[in-house]
């Protein structure tokens, strides 16, 4: 076994040689804190394309790319479904959520963006939740402040239902 230890001692003497203490424990420090940010990066927000049958009124909490949403609706705040009122921005961080269209019989994956930047809308509002996670799953949890990530103020204003793509596995 005289092999194997003097393996050892010297590689762990080349490698005590080359590092330090402080740049091992910067080492963990980056490790720890990209870990902790992981789940704060962005969904994935690559807009499909409209659908031609899309029934239902935006304005009403009971159209159907709202089965997930948790907020005022935009269509009734002075945007649509898919664009944020003037004055304000959409923030860059979104829940998704995954609705059937009656029209098609399809199951959409839908991002569900905050619009962030000016005063609470205050009207239409929804909260229907279905499928919402805990909020140790932020990318499905509604209950968040999204505008947090915003690059205007973080004043929530209300919501989008925007389609991501089509569902293939529901």
């Amino acid at each position: 076994m005289n092999w194997f230890d003097n393996f050892f001692e010297k590689t762990s003497r080349t490698t005590a040689r080359l590092t330090s203490r402080r740049g091992f424990v910067a080492g963990v420090g980056v490790v720890l804190a990209g870990a902790g940010a992981f789940p704060l990066l962005p969904v994935s927000r690559v807009r499909g394309e409209e659908i031609a049958n899309d029934p239902g009124d935006p304005t009403n909490c009971d159209y159907w790319r709202y089965c997930a949403i948790d907020g005022y609706l935009c269509s009734c705040c002075g945007g649509t479904h898919t664009a944020c009122p003037p004055g304000t921005v959409m923030s860059p961080i979104t829940w998704v959520g995954t609705c059937l269209n009656p029209g098609d019989g399809k199951h959409y994956i839908l991002s569900y963006n905050d619009c962030c930047g000016k005063s609470g809308c205050g009207r239409c509002l929804c909260t229907r939740n279905e499928g919402d996670k805990p909020m140790y799953l932020p990318q499905a949890a509604n209950n968040i402040n999204w505008c947090a990530g915003s690059s205007a103020d973080i004043i929530y204003n209300c919501s989008t239902a925007i389609i991501v793509g089509v569902d293939d596995d529901a």
